[in-house]
């Protein structure tokens, strides 16, 4: 990273982000000296949901916002996930495995960000192994939370829907019921 103070500032944010707030102001340096800047326009879409290329990167938003969104259910439309802002970090899972990407992520403003590829981790713990143990326990750390999160709302999405169905049941025997004496009025 170019400037000294931009330097500074970015691994400040580092070590307030959510994902990797272990980390102490040492490491984020490290770290931060490892990212590369990048510049993004509003309205860009910096990665698609299903990409298979370019995958192997997380950034951290140094200035402006990110939203991202996944595919909805069987209709097509998109629903936001979240709204990333300055001092959080979005793509740790493509930097990890490699996968293709499980979101889109759209600059809703000018965006400065600071980029970590996988190349520059292999490097980092090279030199630096146990500031990269120490950030990628943190982005497993945190993963694990968004984990535990997403079953906990599965686990809710799967008791609303048992209710409806017991629910959308009842109302089914109630019909039933209905035109069956409607039948014997009729007939």
């Amino acid at each position: 990273m170019a400037s000294v103070n931009l330097r500074e500032e970015a691994a400040l944010m580092l070590t307030r982000s959510s994902i990797v707030a272990e980390l102490d102001i040492h490491d984020a340096r490290i770290i931060v000296d490892a990212m590369r800047p990048m510049a993004v326009k509003a309205g860009t879409v910096i990665m698609t949901e299903g990409q298979t290329d370019d995958v192997d990167y997380m950034a951290l938003v140094l200035e402006g916002q990110v939203r991202a969104e996944g595919s909805g259910v069987g209709d097509g439309d998109e629903v936001v996930i979240s709204v990333i802002d300055a001092g959080q970090l979005f793509g740790e899972m493509g930097l990890i495995d490699g996968s293709p990407r499980s979101a889109t992520c759209t600059a809703l403003t000018d965006l400065k960000l600071a980029v970590l590829t996988r190349r520059a981790l292999r490097g980092l713990v090279e030199v630096q192994p146990a500031v990269a143990a120490r950030l990628m326990l943190s982005i497993s750390r945190a993963l694990a939370e968004r984990l535990r999160e997403s079953n906990r709302r599965l686990r809710t999405l799967s008791q609303i829907s048992r209710a409806m169905q017991a629910e959308l049941g009842a109302v089914h025997a109630v019909n039933k019921r209905l035109l069956a004496a409607q039948a014997r009025k009729a007939g």
